[in-house]
């Protein structure tokens, strides 16, 4: 039997779009840290087809239970491996929930791929986008409270997972807005505030604070952002 992955392996992903290339370079990416560590090997196809059972457990059983009914045992006989194993890849459940995370995100990414947004404007195309991803994960409430759940509850160590997340979110962001260059500073200052809310709106809802309607003006609202940043507004000569 080949060696298993490490925990670091489990982020090796194939090559990103142009979209994901661009989040990527927004995050500051992997070796953005001078004391980052080297990139992790790519995963065998062994290796990924095990990954990709254990994100599926994970996934079934917190559309089941939630947070709570996502236990390690429980995922390690429900993706057929063997518990130890489970850990080398995902040290703990927040680990896991968090990927569970970005797996989802990418999944729906691929989803919007090829239906895309048929706004006029780039902040009604992020707007319609986002709504429909927010609709997606309205689908499986528990899910949805699992993974933000662990979002909320992940420390230093969770860093990487986290950092995929950002990037996923930030990658159907830049894709509705349909640049045709690369984004300037101030569109991915407005890219992140819009990530930022949106995540925020998915936990307000999630706890009952906030009806689906508020979520959607709050979306509309910071989408705005977008096209502030990229009019170019004649300012007329300087005094």
């Amino acid at each position: 039997m080949p060696a298993e992955a490490t925990p670091g392996a489990r982020a090796a992903r194939p090559s990103p779009g142009p979209a994901a290339s661009r989040a990527q370079g927004a995050q500051g990416g992997p070796s953005a840290s001078p004391s980052a560590s080297p990139p992790a090997s790519p995963l065998t196809e062994r290796q990924e087809a095990r990954r990709r059972r254990i994100l599926h457990a994970s996934a079934q059983l917190a559309s089941r239970g939630g947070f709570d009914a996502v236990q390690m045992r429980e995922v390690a006989e429900s993706s057929q491996v063997a518990l130890g194993t489970l850990y080398r890849y995902f040290p703990s459940k927040v680990h896991l929930l968090v990927a569970t995370m970005q797996d989802q995100l990418e999944r729906m990414h691929g989803t919007l791929r090829k239906k895309p947004p048929a706004g006029d404007s780039a902040a009604e195309r992020v707007a319609e986008t986002l709504m429909r991803a927010f609709r997606a994960l309205q689908r499986e409430p528990h899910l949805a409270d699992a993974m933000v759940r662990a979002l909320t509850f992940a420390d230093r160590s969770v860093s990487p997972e986290v950092d995929q997340v950002s990037r996923q979110t930030t990658a159907i962001i830049l894709d509705a807005m349909g640049l045709d260059g690369d984004p300037t500073p101030e569109q991915l200052s407005a890219v992140r505030v819009i990530e930022h809310t949106w995540h925020s709106a998915l936990i307000t809802w999630l706890s009952g604070r906030a009806s689906i309607a508020q979520v959607r003006i709050d979306i509309e609202t910071v989408c705005r952002l977008i096209d502030l940043t990229t009019a170019q507004p004649d300012r007329g000569p300087r005094a």
